[in-house]
């Protein structure tokens, strides 16, 4: 068992807990509260957290760690297909290498888990993954996969097949060709059904079969929407579809805040740091996550890792909070709302009994530049320490 004691404890579903205890064990964790010293033998470990924030560990809700790695240029870029712009069936779980030096980064800033998938070169990317940043086998490391499909919509599609010289060239066109397979993945759908409720045999269709948990609304479909007009053709198609959709990037979404709370969809923002390098992008800006909050839209913060870095997320999450998103939704927006929107909020995301043991320890607000993340533990484990880290960096110096 682990014993933490005596820390600020941010459960994200209730007050701050001053000096109070977590208490892990199996994995899991097994309680909250003051004083539960007299659950620890001499073998279990203590943690003291005097003066240090507790908080659930830090998700980021839409990322391509793994998939397009670090220091490895074209031979570790696997995020993109582009030689069909419909392929739901590729699944990002068979592209991820978890030696990726990103996952380490993530982890010395607190960040547990993560969604991970395609790019958004293709109207149908194909299948997220949500997983936690540490092991060495995909396999152990994952929640829920597939966690969502990706789909895109504006410039990325549009532009890399105008190259290509075939459809789609223009916004009419990803529109079509997403309703087209759609209309054949709900006939395919019905299909099997009706086969399988006359116990006569059904061949599988490879290409169709990942759009029963979507059209089933088990999991979300992700659009990559930028410009406002996209936004609303993406929410129009689902609204038709009736699909659970997030609406990622969703840069113009304070422009049309009315709008997508009254459509009921979630939104995953950024990566609002990067260079406005397209023309859908002009009006990214912090701004927005607050903009949706008080409009009543539950919000996250991406990093949109390697657009963004991925171990600067509560950096990002600081600077939306600042433009009016607030310090306790800012918090949120990279604990317990991206685990709600990513549908894993009954294992991580907040401290509670019974839950993922997936906590950062942080010596101050981690949305706070000059904050040190002092633990990082997942699934029971403490991964990182900044001790640790210290006493390499002083290794190193001497050598």
């Amino acid at each position: 068992m682990i014993l933490i004691k005596n820390g600020r404890i941010l459960s994200m579903v209730g007050p701050v807990l001053e000096h109070g205890d977590i208490l892990i064990e199996n994995n899991i964790i097994k309680a909250i509260g003051k004083n539960l010293n007299s659950h620890i033998s001499e073998q279990d470990e203590i943690i003291d957290a005097t003066n240090l924030w507790v908080m659930p560990g830090i998700i980021d809700a839409h990322c391509h760690i793994g998939i397009s790695e670090e220091k490895k240029g074209a031979e570790g870029e696997d995020s993109n297909e582009m030689t069909s712009p419909i392929t739901p069936y590729l699944r990002a779980i068979d592209a991820i290498n978890p030696m990726d030096p990103a996952f380490h980064n993530a982890i010395q800033a607190g960040i547990t888990s993560v969604m991970v998938g395609p790019g958004s070169t293709n109207i149908v990317g194909g299948q997220f993954v949500f997983m936690k940043t540490h092991g060495r086998v995909i396999d152990k490391m994952t929640v829920l996969a597939p966690a969502a499909i990706k789909i895109s919509f504006g410039e990325n599609p549009k532009n890399t097949y105008k190259e290509l010289n075939q459809p789609p060239t223009s916004r009419m066109a990803i529109a079509a060709l997403l309703r087209e397979e759609l209309f054949k993945a709900k006939k395919y759908k019905t299909q099997k059904e009706n086969a399988l409720s006359r116990k006569e045999d059904f061949e599988i269709d490879f290409r169709l079969e990942p759009w029963i948990p979507v059209l089933n609304r088990e999991i979300a479909v992700k659009a990559h929407v930028h410009r406002t007009d996209d936004i609303i053709t993406a929410i129009r198609i689902a609204k038709e579809f009736d699909l659970r959709m997030t609406l990622d990037h969703c840069t113009e979404g304070h422009i049309i805040a009315e709008e997508i709370k009254e459509s009921g969809f979630q939104a995953i923002l950024g990566p609002d740091l990067a260079c406005r390098n397209k023309l859908e992008v002009k009006n990214a800006d912090f701004k927005t996550a607050g903009v949706l909050k008080k409009q009543g839209v539950l919000v996250a913060i991406m990093s949109d890792h390697p657009i963004t870095l991925i171990q600067y997320l509560p950096i990002y999450a600081g600077l939306a909070a600042k433009k009016g998103l607030g310090i306790e939704e800012g918090l949120k927006a990279i604990t317990i709302n991206p685990a709600i929107i990513c549908g894993v909020s009954d294992r991580v995301g907040s401290l509670e009994p019974g839950k993922d043991a997936d906590i950062a320890i942080f010596s101050g607000n981690p949305m706070d530049i000059f904050s040190e993340t002092m633990y990082t533990i997942i699934n029971g484990e403490i991964i990182y320490r900044l001790s640790d880290d210290q006493h390499s960096n002083k290794i190193s110096k001497v050598k």
